[in-house]
């Protein structure tokens, strides 16, 4: 395991989290806390096995992958000593094409 591995996100991909945690919040704040617990217990496993999510369906040839959490799909790139997180779409939408992140 490489200990100066580490998950981050880009700017884009922070304010899609931040906004599907609201969104769930809303409704019901205990299904948010459950879904954070989730979804970092899945992203944080990234740091040993940056390779075990799927590759995007929509955009094969690009090189990226997702990790699914509940109903949303967290897009990655493994870069050096970094598993950047790129996007985080709903299932129900139609996700945009993944970005390499600046400075990665």
């Amino acid at each position: 395991m490489s200990v100066s591995r580490k998950v981050r996100f880009t700017p884009p991909a922070r304010a899609q989290w931040l906004s599907a945690l609201a969104y769930i919040r809303a409704d019901r704040p205990s299904a948010a806390r459950g879904f954070k617990e989730r979804a970092n217990h899945d992203l944080s496993r990234l740091i040993e096995f940056p390779g075990s999510g799927r590759v995007i369906p929509e955009f094969p040839a690009l090189g990226f992958r997702e990790v699914l959490v509940d109903s949303y799909r967290f897009f990655y790139r493994d870069k050096a000593d970094t598993v950047w997180v790129v996007g985080v779409w709903h299932d129900a939408q139609i996700p945009a094409e993944p970005q390499e992140p600046v400075g990665g």
